[in-house]
């Protein structure tokens, strides 16, 4: 299988995001996961080879687990199916593009997305952890986000109950935590109360059963989208190592970093180098991209239980 920076499909380009480029095919859309990564909101020169059909397939494997709690996006990611979709939008021969698609895209529904990120978080990292010990956590027990946190608590500690912190959907640059109330004035306070116990929900299916296999959960992101019927549909992507932190559970301890199975290896690596988190980002070393890679593999063989592609 091939390294994938970036596709050029001739079909209308609906979107091209950090890590995925999307395409109008006919009534749906083509979501192709390529293998660019993006830490600090930058994307790098450097690929990680196998990322983008980790991301594809390890997707498919949560919306397909997971359907009964919510309805998703996803309609298919068989090649054949997808190739059947390409000569619908016009492609006489899509067989010169597998190479480039298969194993790497999904065939989804159309659905607007809402305009907030559904975050839950079951321990203490990242910019919850900041907010915590501003706010004077580490003396005194503080409300976060709705919710009593006692005083003391240390870095990847588990939360008294996985806490939902929705955030603003950034085009570029980060993405900013806001409040329920304000997630209730983006998408009104009915839905927003649904994409809270949906997302809850989600989280804890997929926590323990990640659990079970030497799997922590801490935290990761859900969107959502509503379709041409008005249906609530769970799109993007599902519980990947790009939108949530996965710890080794056999090594867990907390107080201090985590070994993970995500890009926080690569951020952690990215701090010692001197750059300023701004554009252009600098080439990857070797080294670093082949332990990237092994972490999202394993990962993958963790959750799945077999090597990615097989």
């Amino acid at each position: 299988m091939q390294t994938v920076f970036q596709t050029d499909l001739p079909l209308p380009l609906h979107s091209r995001g950090k890590v995925r480029d999307t395409y109008v095919c006919g009534d749906h859309l083509l979501m192709i996961a390529t293998d660019r990564l993006s830490a600090f909101d930058v994307v790098f020169p450097t690929p990680i080879p196998d990322k983008g059909r980790i991301l594809t397939a390890l997707s498919a494997f949560w919306f397909r687990m997971l359907e009964p709690i919510q309805p998703h996006h996803l309609l298919s990611t068989d090649w054949e199916v997808i190739a059947d979709a390409l000569r619908s939008a016009g492609i006489a021969d899509p067989n010169p593009f597998r190479p480039i698609l298969e194993g790497r895209t999904m065939l989804v529904c159309r659905a607007q997305p809402l305009p907030i990120e559904c975050v839950v978080r079951g321990y203490i990292a990242g910019s919850l952890w900041k907010e915590y010990r501003q706010a004077g956590g580490e003396q005194k027990p503080v409300v976060l986000h709705d919710l009593e946190l006692p005083a003391g608590l240390r870095k990847a500690d588990a939360l008294p109950e996985p806490l939902f912190t929705p955030a603003t959907k950034a085009q570029t640059g980060h993405d900013e935590n806001i409040s329920f109330q304000q997630a209730c004035e983006l998408v009104g306070a009915e839905r927003a109360e649904r994409l809270r116990s949906i997302s809850l929900t989600l989280y804890r299916h997929a926590s323990e059963y990640a659990r079970a296999r030497g799997v922590i959960l801490a935290d990761t992101k859900f969107e959502f989208g509503v379709d041409a019927l008005g249906n609530l549909l769970w799109i993007d992507e599902a519980l990947t190592p790009d939108s949530s932190r996965f710890w080794d559970a056999e090594q867990y301890a907390p107080g201090k970093p985590q070994p993970s199975f995500d890009k926080q290896f690569v951020r952690d690596y990215l701090e010692t180098t001197g750059w300023n988190k701004q554009p252009p980002a600098p080439e990857l070393p070797p080294a670093i991209v082949e332990q990237t890679r092994a972490r999202y593999r394993e990962a993958y063989r963790r959750i799945v239980g077999s090597e990615v592609g097989r």
